[in-house]
Order: structure tokens, then sequence, then C-alpha cells
């Protein structure tokens, strides 16, 4: 089944999943020669998605690489563990696991938001990866979660923010994600696991199935509000994609550079300058 379903990659679905992996790859530079690369398995489709199209690339792709399976379990179950498992075997994939009391620390917390979870998971990723060789980690967000994202920073944390196809590691040297699956849509992610009779995780986080998630929730209604309106703007995904590519500096008010440093518009003259916080 493993080789099948490789072949549909390349064939079937080349124009949706093929072709746009491998365009963010060359656009983005994400893969160099000689790179060792570990695919963060999560147990979603994202993830599963990206493992097999990455070792398409490696077998028939002109850039030598070497490539790794990990799997980082947070305090999944059983059950959620069994699941990841079985994909995995189906798909001829060797995981690496390894294991963190994430759910369990977070649990203890008062507040308990998303992005903690996550910086926490990424902090061990990163560190898994490097007991593996690697230099580089693989995650699975694509083209709808880069949209959310922009959407989620202006309407719930009134600043204009994007999700990067690459970032470099601060704290751990030599060590960046990438994001191959960056201009693939999620629609075409769920069809083709549909068609295949794959079963996957969605979120498996055991504070959210105990109660509500604000940020979860937040997402889910952007999600929501993008699906509504693109019943009447079909360019709608793909203009605020694209708002992420066309920033005009000499257009806003005000921004924050690469140091980190608030440069303000002074309406003296055609500069900015940097925005006195007092």
């Amino acid at each position: 089944m493993s080789e099948e379903i490789s072949h549909r990659l390349i064939t079937t679905y080349r124009k949706r999943l093929w072709s746009p992996c491998t365009k963010a790859i060359r656009d983005y530079a994400l893969i160099q020669e000689n790179d060792k690369v570990a695919v963060c398995i999560s147990g979603g489709k994202d993830s599963f998605l990206a493992a097999i199209l990455l070792r398409e690339l490696q077998r028939h792709g002109p850039i030598p690489f070497e490539l790794k399976y990990l799997c980082l379990n947070p305090g999944y179950d059983e059950k959620t563990i069994a699941l990841i498992k079985k994909n995995a075997e189906r798909l001829d994939l060797k995981l690496e696991f390894f294991s963190a009391t994430i759910f369990r620390y977070v649990e203890t917390l008062k507040e308990r938001p998303c992005y903690l979870c996550a910086r926490m998971r990424r902090g061990n990723l990163y560190h898994a990866a490097e007991t593996l060789g690697c230099n580089k980690i693989v995650l699975g967000h694509h083209y709808d979660d880069v949209i959310e994202t922009i959407l989620m920073n202006l309407m719930y944390a009134g600043k204009y923010r994007t999700m990067l196809p690459k970032i470099q590691s601060k704290n751990f040297k030599g060590m960046s994600l990438i994001r191959p699956l960056y201009l693939i849509e999620e629609k075409d992610i769920q069809n083709f696991w549909q068609k295949q009779g794959f079963e996957f995780i969605h979120c498996a986080c055991t504070l959210s199935e105990k109660e509500g998630m604000e940020e979860s929730s937040k997402r889910l209604a952007v999600k929501k509000f993008i699906a509504k309106e693109s019943k009447t703007n079909p360019y709608l995904k793909a203009n605020i994609f694209n708002s992420a590519q066309k920033v005009n500096l000499e257009t806003v008010i005000s921004y924050v550079d690469a140091s980190g440093i608030h440069q303000q518009y002074d309406p003296e003259s055609p500069h900015f300058v940097p925005k006195n916080e007092d």
C-alpha cells in the first residue's frame, strides 16, 4: 500500500499536492544539499503527508538529503499512540519516539494557552532532532494555517504577523524549522487521505477534551469566517495570503524592524524614526 500511495502523490495528486510542495521547497529554499531533516509526526493528516512527500522528494528529487521521522509524545493516551503506530506501519515509516510530560505540566497551570504547549513541543522537537543529528525539523502547517494565522493576529492581537515557511532557531544553533506544505490547501490534504482510507488523530490534547480552549475556539471562528466569506469572494484566501508578500512600508503608520526597534512614521518627513515609548 505504501508504494501505491507514494505513486499517487506524483501522478493523480501531482497538481494539488506534489507540485505545490516542491514549489515551496524551491521558492523558499527549504532544503539544501546534505541537509539532515527530521519530519515531526504529530499523528495528524498534515504531518503524515509531509513525511511521505519528502520521502518521494528524497527518492526522485535532484537534491541529496537525509530523512528521519520522529514522534514526540507530549502525553497522549495509549489509544492515540496505537493509531499513530498503525498509520506509520501502513505507510512504511520508521518512527523514532520521544516522550515529554508537556500535557501534565500545562495541566498544573491556571492559564493554559495553546501557544505555551506549542512552544514547549517545539523546544522538545528541536532537542530530539538534534539528538538524531538533524539540522532541520519539518512541521505540517499548510496554506490555510498561514491564512488563519494572519487573520487571528489581526482580529485578536491587533498586529500584522504571518506564519513563515522557514525559521532559524534562536536557542538551537544551526537548527531551523521548515514548512513544506506551505502552499497546499487543507481541503486537498483531506481529500487525499479520505480517498486512501486513512483515519488520523485530530488534536489529541487531553486538556482541550476536558475544557474549551480559547485559542482553539478563536481559530475555529476564523475558519468559519473564511468559509462564509469565500462563498461570495472566491479570491479571499489568495488575497489574504498575498497580502503578506506585498507589504509596503510607505503605507503603514509604524512597524518593528529586525532589531526589534519600533519605527514610527514621521509626518514632517518621508522617513520613519524610532518611536518614543514615553
